[in-house]
């Protein structure tokens, strides 16, 4: 008997053909992202003969490249369980309001659809995505995130035109920071305008792209802001809401150059110092369950 696909700890390439919903794979193949989900799987969509050329390379100039395929999308399977149609709908609406925020420059835009998932002879409702995949490196609101470490991330991601040029890489620093703060411009006023916030500290979560945009990639934690003195947990365990919201004080202090007011009304309650040292005690707590089941992590530690 075929395993759930939501129990499966990393389904492959022909777990996604058995699935009732997929028709045909085409000229497509599915392949294991380089990190997995909490809350869904996550598998790049290649095209063959961007995989044939990975794999046998190409020649250019004489010499042999062996160009790793890049997705053409990303698929998410949900593992999140409904009771009916009505919660699934309710889940996408989140989506939706995130979409209405950061869209189109900083999200990587999905394309939720809603399937009829045949598992042991019963239907049940499954939630899945098509996602624009987003090149870039990741950016980590804990790391340095000064000139220098923006300029180490623009070496990495220069083209050979632009490559070693000082200028380019100010330039670049320049429309970072420019782009930063619109990025956080739309988060302020998504959470005080819908007491809302995506999780801003899980690993990957953010993408710094090769035009100096900081992009949302993972929307499957949407979490309810509440100025409340209690410390609201996700269905992990994880205390995201306040995560989210250091990780986009991060953003705003070292991308901006901003000094954080701790009477500012988003960040009054959630930087108070009592209430972080509990949060750390809390993120310790997840990360020692995630580890006697999990060999990986998926939030910054601090």
């Amino acid at each position: 008997m075929a395993e759930d696909i939501r129990d499966k700890e990393q389904p492959d390439h022909n777990d996604i053909l058995a699935l009732n919903f997929i028709q045909s794979p085409g000229n497509y193949l599915f392949r294991e992202y380089y990190y997995t989900g909490l809350r869904s799987h996550i598998m790049e969509v290649l095209d063959l003969v961007d995989l044939e050329n990975q794999t046998k390379g190409i020649l250019i100039n004489g010499l042999r490249w062996y160009p790793r395929a890049e997705p053409l999308k990303i698929l998410r399977i949900f593992r999140i369980r409904f009771n009916d149609l009505e919660d699934a709908q309710e889940e996408i609406k989140k989506v939706k309001m995130i979409q209405e925020y950061l869209a189109p420059d900083h999200i990587a835009r999905p394309e939720e659809f809603l399937v009829n998932y045949i598992n042991h002879g019963k239907t049940e409702i499954l939630l899945c995505g098509l996602q624009e995949y987003v090149k870039g490196e990741m950016l980590d609101p804990w790391s340095q995130l000064d000139k220098n470490h923006l300029v180490s991330l623009f070496g990495r991601m220069a083209s050979e035109k632009t490559e070693g040029s000082e200028k380019a890489a100010d330039e670049w620093v320049r429309g970072v920071r420019k782009k930063a703060e619109n990025f956080i411009m739309k988060l302020r006023r998504m959470i005080l305008e819908k007491n809302i916030v995506p999780d801003l500290a899980g690993m990957g979560n953010l993408i710094l792209t090769p035009s100096g945009c900081i992009k949302l990639v993972d929307i499957n934690n949407i979490s309810k802001v509440s100025f409340h003195p209690i410390i609201r947990l996700d269905d992990r365990g994880y205390p995201v809401c306040d995560k989210s919201i250091e990780a986009l004080s991060l953003l705003e202090h070292k991308l901006l150059n901003k000094t954080i007011s701790r009477n500012d009304f988003i960040y009054k309650t959630f930087l108070d110092p009592e209430r972080i040292k509990k949060v750390k005690k809390l993120v310790k707590k997840f990360h020692l369950s995630m580890r006697s089941t999990s060999s990986h992590l998926w939030y910054y530690p601090e």
